[in-house]
């Protein structure tokens, strides 16, 4: 993507026929930062206004990284904005069971998280 003054490198981009959209991944070997966030932010705002055709749907961004931090994935995003995506990723294939636990420990997280938010709704 250019900008006035700069040039940049989205590392993979993808054209999803079945969602209608373009999907971007931007892949860290670091774990997240909010500046990752809002980088990914950037480039989708970009690829909506200037890539993006009549009946395409909104692009989805992902950052995947080396470890992630709830709170910045969460924090960093603006809050109409739900096409972005912040996720870990291992350099090696999981164990079944590392698998099981992994899937487990998201579950948890997931019904934290929504428990959390039926509290703040009543």
């Amino acid at each position: 993507m250019r900008t006035e003054k700069k040039d940049y490198f989205i590392d993979l981009v993808f054209y999803n026929y079945l969602l209608k959209c373009f999907v971007l991944i931007d892949l860290k070997t670091n774990p997240i930062t909010h500046q990752d966030v809002g980088q990914m932010d950037m480039y989708v705002r970009m690829y909506d206004e200037r890539i993006r055709g009549e009946g395409d749907n909104p692009t989805i961004g992902i950052v995947l990284c080396s470890e992630t931090d709830e709170d910045i994935a969460r924090y960093s995003v603006l809050h109409d904005n739900n096409q972005l995506f912040a996720s870990k990723y291992m350099l090696y294939m999981p164990t079944e069971e590392e698998l099981r636990r992994e899937i487990e420990l998201q579950k948890t997280f997931y019904r934290l998280q929504h428990s959390e938010k039926g509290i703040e709704e009543e």
